[in-house]
């Protein structure tokens, strides 16, 4: 049986932050641990090729596949180690049955679009099935449905309520093609507490997976492939477009920078990185949220396999994955909150557990706690195509909760374009979509407004005096005299000091006591507690303000 690992840590090593985007572990190392990961070196050369890829999670693991499949030469680098961003700690939902709902998204982008969104994440369901069996993959990957239930119990009118937008949702749904049905008094196995939710609405066809055992498979056949290769902890600082090409006359290339100066040259260059490395543009619309997991005991055949949502705006998911041969684990999440703007991270596991330990009273232990981010476009569906302003670099971003389908789509709408294919659905994608945003003008302004407000953290203080901090915290110190300060002291009291401004756009970090992290309050880039940059926008690191941070980045990025 594998090892339990902690489920919260009160710190983390340079090392762990090298492996995953905090200080916890996903369930998804209990059967596939990050030492089975394979070791890919760091870049130390200049090269050129066809595309780069910048990212190994499933966009851009996916995206190199269908690209590599294609002939295309493909190099990918990644910042960290392979695998190490968000993809690892999703909940490994494969969903077409989509967090804003068809109506929703019927409101933004018309009946076309909403017909467009089902079809492609449907189409990423089928496409994860498909490669599996194609390159021998066991990765747990299977159909079933996913029932939407009221948050409120039966009785409430605030039940009602949720049971007249789900039928309304069905209903929508099934003229684009779902396959769903209202189950009245439906009670799903396994959901055995006192609180009655029952009543269900059901969409079918819907999937889920291990995704790390899932895209390791890939990458493995990937780098048996002599037009792939792979580097780790090669940071990007800079891609520019060089040349000129007006209406197909002439010519451009793409220069990538890394942070240690190496230069990889490519026809085109995929941005997979979550958020794109770039100021503003698409970045401003969008929202930040953290989401939070935990992985729970549940005794096998005690269940229905499926995919279970609430309607909570934080709401919950459920999800089932193997533990051992007596157990299974209950995969849920939930509680999402804007990046940076939450007093302690970690009272949202506690809900949680709660929450789950009232409807599932079979269920035993708790055995893994994480959390991850999340991209809610303003209008409702991912950036995915070229980036605005250039003819050569793509970006995938904003998953709006299903980066998993969207990843996966991305690499079939990105391959397309790259190859001169025509792509139904990158219309709906177009990060440079104007009517859309347009509608959501009302979303955007409070977006902004909310961003904005931020910034009044550079004349506020977490913490009083450095002894206030706890052994394996942090807090911000804003001295009059000078510039905010991120203070980190270590479990032995050693004390690290760096500077507490983003060196996106200047916003004042905070600390995120559930992943031991420097969180951006403006637009969501994270930095391990030693200052070394996990989540963009932001290209670089914290810049250390003492002997001892300095010492500890170094450590960090040289690791």
């Amino acid at each position: 049986m594998a090892t339990v690992h902690k489920t919260t840590m009160e710190t983390a090593s340079p090392q762990q932050f090298m492996k995953t985007s905090g200080s916890t572990d996903a369930v998804w190392i209990h059967t596939e641990p990050y030492s089975n990961r394979p070791h890919h070196p760091r870049l130390n050369k200049d090269l050129e090729t066809d595309v780069c890829v910048i990212g190994s999670g499933i966009a851009g693991i996916s995206t190199a596949y269908e690209l590599v499949k294609r002939g295309v030469q493909v190099v990918m680098i990644e910042a960290r180690d392979i695998l190490s961003g968000e993809t690892g700690r999703t909940s490994g939902h494969l969903s077409s049955d989509l967090d804003d709902g068809y109506t929703e998204i019927k409101s933004k982008h018309g009946d076309k679009g909403a017909v467009m969104a089902y079809e492609s994440h449907n189409w990423a369901i089928e496409r994860v099935g498909e490669i599996s069996k194609e390159l021998g993959i066991e990765c747990e990957y299977r159909k079933l449905p996913a029932y939407n239930v009221s948050q409120y119990p039966r009785g409430d009118k605030h039940h009602e309520d949720d049971v007249k937008e789900l039928k309304e949702e069905i209903a929508y749904s099934k003229t684009i093609g779902m396959n769903a049905e209202w189950k009245e008094g439906y009670a799903i196995k396994g959901w055995n507490g006192q609180i009655d939710q029952r009543d269900a609405a059901v969409f079918y066809n819907q999937g889920t997976f291990h995704p790390t055992k899932y895209l390791l498979g890939i990458l493995k056949w990937l780098s048996q492939q002599p037009n792939f290769s792979c580097y780790a902890r090669t940071r990007m600082l800079q891609c520019q477009e060089k040349g000129i090409e007006v209406m197909g006359f002439g010519s451009k290339e793409v220069k990538v920078t890394t942070e240690d100066d190496k230069t990889i040259t490519c026809k085109d260059v995929v941005m997979a990185t979550c958020v794109p490395l770039q100021k503003l543009s698409v970045v401003a619309e969008m929202e930040f949220h953290r989401t939070y997991c935990i992985a729970v005991r549940i005794p096998k055949g005690s269940y229905e396999d499926s995919l279970i949502y609430d309607t909570a705006d934080a709401y919950k998911y459920i999800r089932f994955t193997e533990c051992d041969e007596k157990d299974d684990y209950l995969v849920i999440g939930g509680m999402d909150h804007k990046v940076g703007q939450h007093e302690d991270e970690k009272k949202n596991y506690e809900e949680l557990e709660t929450w789950t330990r009232e409807r599932f009273t079979q269920v035993g232990s708790t055995d893994y706690k994480w959390s991850g981010q999340i991209f809610e476009p303003v209008d409702c569906v991912a950036f995915i195509g070229l980036d605005p302003g250039t003819k050569h670099t793509y970006i995938v971003t904003g998953d709006s909760g299903n980066g998993l389908t969207h990843g996966v789509m991305a690499g079939r709408i990105i391959a397309d374009q790259i190859t001169g294919q025509e792509n139904a659905w990158a219309e709906l994608y177009n990060p440079s979509r104007k009517s859309s945003i347009v509608k959501s003008a009302k979303e955007m302004i409070t977006h902004d407004l909310q961003i904005n407000s931020q910034y009044k953290r550079l004349v506020q203080s977490d913490i009083n005096d450095i002894e206030d901090l706890l052994p394996g915290t942090g807090g911000v110190l804003n001295p009059k005299t000078s510039k905010p300060i991120a203070v980190y002291k270590t479990e032995s009291g050693e004390v690290r000091k760096m500077s507490a401004l983003c060196p996106h756009m200047k916003g004042v970090v905070c600390w995120n006591h559930a992943e031991a992290s420097w969180d951006c309050p403006v637009h969501a880039s994270r930095f391990s507690s030693d200052g070394v940059c996990i989540m963009g926008p932001a290209k670089g690191n914290l810049n250390p303000d003492n002997e001892e941070a300095k010492k500890a980045l170094q450590q960090a990025i040289q690791n």
